[in-house]
């Protein structure tokens, strides 16, 4: 009986301390914005050539607009999108330690394309990146 009662108190520990974290999550996440916006990705080739694009939008999140408008291609995974692909041009990890970093403004991104919510005039990087 002993055995049962600390399983259930073990169990009931571990549901609410699920439910604080998720809830201090929905509470601190990145707020998205409704409606129409216009926003700029700057991209940074391997080449260091540089292009700009601009899209207006009512998505909430960049991922969404970018793989919409064909900007980027990558593969979903158990933490979200990762680009392989930006403007045509891959970024292959595995063969010399290549990646697109993304940047909100000057910032690097705390967060994945697929997870950044997009306001209006906001600004993004896509920067081929080495190591």
């Amino acid at each position: 009986m002993k055995k049962n009662t600390k399983i259930i108190i073990a169990a009931v520990a571990v549901i609410v301390a699920a439910a604080l974290f998720l809830g201090v999550y929905l509470l601190t996440r990145p707020e998205t914005a409704a409606g129409d916006k216009h926003i700029t990705v700057q991209v940074v080739h391997g080449d260091g050539s540089e292009k700009s694009f601009a899209y207006d939008t009512d998505a909430e999140y960049l991922g969404e607009v970018l793989l919409a408008e064909g900007l980027i291609a990558g593969d979903e995974s158990e933490y979200g999108l990762y680009i392989t692909s930006v403007d045509g041009e891959e970024a292959i990890y595995e063969t010399d330690g290549s990646y697109w970093a993304l940047y909100e403004g000057e910032d690097y991104a705390q967060q994945g394309a697929d997870q950044t919510p997009i306001q209006d005039g906001g600004e993004y990087s896509l920067v081929y990146t080495i190591g």
